[in-house]
């Protein structure tokens, strides 16, 4: 498998260092060899894609102090450190202090070459968390509405273009894709934003409730109305009136609420008053009411009347690039909220945000997210890591990585979970097993019988 990520090679012993490096670009790795510590430290980049694999007995700087400067550069930058038989205990040592990981010589050519593939791995995704980081921070502006497609890009410039007119708008899109949060965006992004902004979702109260809630009432206007009640409509005016699932309106307050949007007045319900109201009505509906099949009894009328602007939010299946941005965002706010730090992504989660159908969408992701950063979400259900695939549409090191966590879970399981007992069974060391822990989505305390602390 070529891979050609950056590998910095640093061994004092010119024979060594030729060899290694050519096992290295044998297996299609972009090798850049250093007789001495310091040449590689002066050449190494704020955003270096790779990984460094360094001996430990070296002249000037050796390889301990190599990844002590390393580390205090980028901890997240994986070393892997060769040693001689007497090494073992610094090395050991190193591996506490989070370097990558350590072989000892002689070694095999492929006992290196995994090391690095996988570290190189890490380093991708250790980057990639990086850059979603960054390019949220550069989407603050947007916020809520995130995402770098260019679907999002002309729903941005759409809304921009509309959110200082007065036009009433209707806007389309599944369940969970965002269409308060567009609502809202219009709002604040308006010359309406110091009003109200009022959201009331029609499919959520009863038909006897719903006119109250819309146009308000006087004392005695029915049983039970004993205090004036400001309706939602009136508390909306100078400001912005979100209408949601308006397909579930009652027939009879689509007749009242036609009324609002051509004469701009309401009645409240038990005087005869009419109240001029300054609003904007926004609508959103998840069937298209175009079509009269699923229309149903919405008034037509009514649906022509909201349908100055239409608005199609896409669903998330349709941005996939935009999913890791916002995945990103969720879970720093996660994080926020529930005062802990997020864990990294791993290959698995990837895997899943990028196959996975979201048929809840933006909501959907969120409490995803919400989950991950919480501990409980670490091996999606669907997943590659999880869900039977055959092996013959896999390549090689992808069959050995299935392979690989096989063995890891049968281990835990046989062990109920002790990371003592299950690291001793594999003959890995502890920083290691964890690293694949994390690569391939493993929750180890899903195989703790009796939830044995890990050391």
């Amino acid at each position: 498998m070529s891979d050609a990520s950056p590998i910095f090679l640093i061994d004092d012993d010119k024979d060594l260092l030729r060899a290694t490096k050519q096992t290295l670009e044998l297996a299609g790795f972009n090798v850049s060899a250093f007789p001495v510590a310091g040449q590689a430290l002066a050449a190494l980049d704020p955003d270096f894609a790779g990984a460094i694999v360094s001996d430990i007995r070296m002249p000037q700087i050796d390889g301990l102090q190599l990844f002590d400067r390393v580390r205090k550069q980028d901890a997240d930058l994986p070393v892997i450190l060769i040693t001689g038989h007497g090494d073992i205990p610094m090395a050991v040592k190193a591996i506490q202090d989070g370097a990558y990981d350590f072989i000892t010589k002689p070694f095999a050519a492929d006992r290196l070459v995994q090391a690095v593939r996988r570290a190189v791995e890490k380093r991708r995704l250790v980057l990639e968390n990086r850059a979603l980081r960054r390019a949220a921070d550069q989407a603050r502006d947007d916020l809520p509405l995130i995402g770098q497609t260019p679907t999002m890009e002309r729903l941005r410039r759409t809304l921009r273009q509309i959110a200082d007119t007065d036009i009433d708008v209707l806007l389309t899109g599944e369940t969970g894709s965002g269409k308060e949060v567009v609502a809202s965006l219009l709002h604040s992004w308006s010359r309406r934003a110091s009003g109200n902004f009022v959201a009331l979702n029609c499919g959520a109260l009863p038909e006897t409730v719903i006119e109250s809630e819309l146009f308000g009432h006087e004392p005695g206007a029915f049983t039970g109305a004993q205090k004036k009640r400001i309706g939602r409509i009136e508390h909306a005016s100078g400001g912005t009136l979100f209408l949601d699932e308006i397909e579930s309106m009652p027939p009879s307050t689509q007749v009242q609420m036609l009324r609002v949007l051509e004469m701009r007045e309401v009645t409240p319900l038990g005087t005869n008053e009419v109240r001029p109201v300054d609003l904007r009505v926004v609508a959103a509906a998840k069937v298209d009411l175009s079509d009269p099949a699923q229309r149903g009894d919405f008034r037509e009328d009514l649906y022509y009347r909201l349908n100055v602007v239409t608005i199609s939010i896409p669903p998330l299946r349709e941005r996939r690039d935009d999913i890791p941005l916002l995945f990103g965002h969720f879970a720093e706010r996660a994080a926020a909220r529930f005062k802990r730090e997020a864990p990294p992504v791993s290959a698995a989660v990837h895997r899943h945000l990028q196959e996975h159908s979201w048929p809840g969408n933006v909501r959907e992701l969120s409490h995803f997210a919400e989950r991950f950063v919480l501990g409980v979400e670490q091996a999606p259900v669907g997943t590659p890591a999880s869900a039977p695939e055959e092996d013959g549409a896999l390549t090689l090191p992808e069959r050995l990585e299935r392979h690989e966590a096989k063995i890891i879970r049968e281990a835990l399981d046989a062990n109920d979970g002790d990371v003592r007992r299950t690291i001793a069974e594999l003959g890995i060391p502890r920083k290691t097993f964890y690293d694949k822990l994390q690569r391939h989505g493993i929750v180890r305390s899903q195989f703790a019988a009796s939830k044995a602390e890990p050391f």
